[in-house]
């Protein structure tokens, strides 16, 4: 060890000594109370080899235990978690936050060399807030159109499993349930992300993960303007139960005047019409793979007729009135429009129990296709359903109607 108890009495005096780590959500874990084992000078940095205060805990139930990695001025250099080394604002890995920043901040790796960095980064950081990164990273722009599209907003806890137990690989584990490990088949051997490590995770070189992202940045999909200039609507979609209109306003009016706004609850998706093209086209830019409102990232595009799964339509494009009752044909029958008048011989059996009236007696047949059109029915009103029962040329009809 470079700098161990035996060391000089200057080197000893800035060892790190912190009452609490500087982590992730995800790292910390979902549980709001957990327990932290503490032990001074436990460790050294894997960075800067000085040694410095490490906490050990669990962050839940059937995780893996998890301690800090590295010193709290490594990672106040590069503002990183403690345990994971990922951007603590974006989730992202070192080397595609700086790449998305443009900024190339090289870190010594000389004994002699690095000791002289870590305190000059030391004494600006005593003399900052400590609200801000200190360095390259502190100058750089405060955010990139490609990291809102790839920051992680939600903790994701399967980073804390438990790894893969080697005896049940190889067929040797006599725990079963008991085993605290993974009884899973692991990932092939040479994939490039079973091979990674701290140190160039931290330098931001030969990152598998980050080479992984930046591969995924380079394919996002593009959102296109559409050709016709009357269209000053954008769909909002995967707004779930919690984004109120008053939120949605919040956010939208600053690019410009606000026509309408509509939200469907049941396709949990919205309509934004603005007064202008230019402020739609504005706000399609920097809202595009980059909304998050109350938690919830999402989806923006360009209204059309049909934005929803149910052919929701746009308020760019109302839907036509419904036909009047007038203009329907009627079809009582629900018989096929095209089906041939030859066919359409209409006869009605009588009641069961009733027997069938005489020859001579009832009301007649009539044969579409050989005697041409039914008579008029005098007692028959257009556009009313006829009923057997009270068709005046029925027996009994007549005498039913003076027993009255």
């Amino acid at each position: 060890m470079a700098t161990s108890l035996g060391a000089n009495t200057y080197n000893r005096q800035n060892w790190e000594d912190a009452d609490f780590p500087i982590l992730c959500q995800t790292c910390l874990g979902e549980n709001p109370y957990i327990r932290m084992s503490k032990e001074k000078y436990g460790k050294e940095c894997k960075i800067c080899a000085r040694p410095f205060t490490v906490f050990r805990w669990c962050p839940g139930t059937r995780m893996r235990f998890k301690k800090t990695e590295v010193c709290q001025t490594c990672s106040k250099m590069k503002n990183v978690c403690q345990t994971c080394l990922l951007d603590l604002e974006y989730g992202l890995p070192i080397q595609v936050r700086d790449t998305g920043l443009d900024i190339k901040d090289d870190v010594p790796k000389s004994d002699v060399n690095k000791e002289y960095y870590t305190q000059n980064a030391e004494r600006e950081i005593g003399n900052s807030d400590g609200t801000r990164p200190v360095g390259l990273l502190g100058k750089a722009p405060s955010s990139s159109e490609m990291l809102l599209k790839l920051a992680r907003t939600t903790p994701y806890y399967k980073r804390n499993r438990p790894h893969i137990c080697s005896f049940w690989v190889k067929g040797e584990c006599k725990r079963g349930e008991e085993c605290p490990y993974r009884h899973e088949k692991p990932t092939d051997p040479d994939d490039p992300l079973a091979d990674q490590n701290i140190k160039d995770r931290y330098y931001g070189i030969n990152d598998p993960v980050a080479d992984k992202l930046l591969k995924r940045a380079s394919t996002m999909p593009r959102l296109d303007t559409p050709e016709d200039k009357t269209i000053t609507t954008l769909y909002v979609g995967g707004m779930g139960d919690t984004i109120s209109d008053a939120e949605l306003r919040n956010h939208f009016y600053q690019f410009g005047e606000i026509r309408t706004t509509t939200i469907v609850q049941r396709q949990q998706c919205a309509f934004i019409q603005f007064a202008t093209r230019q402020a739609a086209e504005l706000a399609a830019e920097k809202s595009f793979n980059k909304l998050i409102i109350n938690g919830r990232r999402l989806t923006v595009k360009w209204a059309c007729v049909c934005s929803c799964s149910d052919s929701l339509l746009s308020p760019t494009a109302l839907p036509p009135p419904p036909a009047l009752e007038e203009d329907v044909p009627t079809n009582y029958f629900n018989l096929d429009p095209g089906t041939s008048p030859n066919v359409m011989n209409i006869s009605l059996p009588p009641p069961p129990g009733i027997n069938p009236p005489p020859p001579g007696f009832g009301a007649p047949m009539f044969h579409m296709g050989s005697m041409g059109p039914p008579p008029p029915m005098g007692m028959r009103p257009p556009g009313h359903i006829h009923y057997p029962s009270q068709d005046p040329q029925r027996m009994g009809a007549h005498a039913a109607r003076h027993g009255d």
